[in-house]
């Protein structure tokens, strides 16, 4: 599911001109979203408030947090001691790394934290097979994902360029490029559609929470591709509004927090 001729009409009129003609997996291209969400306040506010529920939903322990997809992020101010990697090389990260390849000893890491990455990981067992190495028992894999309910079908499906197919038949991505291969229904898929087989093939996971949210500020926001469509001082409304939506978030979120805990059970994979 693409983007339709008038979502494409709209976003090309929004789009702004720092990024409108790179390519997503070029790493300028991360560098340059750095920028904008540190330069837009009210997405800015956004990433902030992920942040926080990302923290608030870690297990405790003095082994170290890895952040994958850190490169046009800045949650290590929110997270002390969080180690900042990405696939591809760009200032300020800590390590160049690939999900399903980690340099890291069995059960060395407290838990595995990330925004809007795993709907970009091409071959997702396999992370989750090399997550549940690396992250101790109690350990959790704590993510803010695009999610999928009646209203975000309808907004990714029109307004956003990345696909967003919530009947893929299969877990895994086209192999493209290290961004540009995306499904932003999969941690939909793999947590709700397909969550008996999720369950069945990694026994070494738990799904604890999935809290849907979200269903405005970031469409409104216009991401780190458009234009902000709202005044940055009416941010505190907004959430206040999203807030008062809350019982409807399972209809309305277009995001959701997930959190992941490490069992002691064996991985069937």
């Amino acid at each position: 599911m693409g983007l339709t001729r008038g979502g494409a009409w709209l976003t090309r009129w929004l789009a702004l001109p720092l990024t409108a003609a790179c390519d997503v997996d070029d790493p300028q291209t991360t560098v340059l979203r750095r920028q904008i969400i540190r330069d837009k306040r009210f997405l800015r506010e956004i990433y902030e408030e992920w942040y926080r529920a990302i923290a608030e939903a870690l297990p405790p322990g003095d082994e170290p947090v890895l952040e994958l997809g850190s490169g046009a992020g800045f949650m290590r101010e929110c997270v002390p001691g969080l180690i900042a990697s990405d696939i591809l090389w760009v200032p300020d990260v800590n390590l160049v790394a690939d999900a399903v390849r980690l340099p890291f000893t069995s059960d060395a890491l407290r838990s595995i934290v990330m925004t809007n990455v795993l709907h970009h990981i091409p071959n997702v067992r396999r992370f989750l097979a090399e997550a549940a190495r690396c992250v101790k028992p109690g350990g959790a894999l704590v993510m803010i994902e695009p999610w999928v309910t009646s209203w975000s079908k309808f907004v990714y499906g029109r307004l956003h360029a990345e696909p967003f197919e919530a009947s893929a038949p299969d877990w895994n991505l086209p192999a493209v490029g290290p961004l540009s291969g995306a499904n932003g229904a999969l941690p939909w898929i793999l947590f709700e559609r397909d969550r008996q087989r999720f369950e069945a093939e990694f026994p070494t996971w738990r799904i604890s929470s999935v809290e849907p949210q979200m269903p405005f500020r970031y469409l409104v926001s216009g991401g780190v591709s458009l234009r902000c469509l709202v005044p940055d001082s009416s941010h505190g409304v907004l959430r206040l509004l999203e807030k008062s939506l809350s019982p409807w978030m399972s209809a309305l979120g277009m995001f959701a927090r997930i959190v992941v805990t490490r069992t002691n059970k064996p991985s069937a994979i």
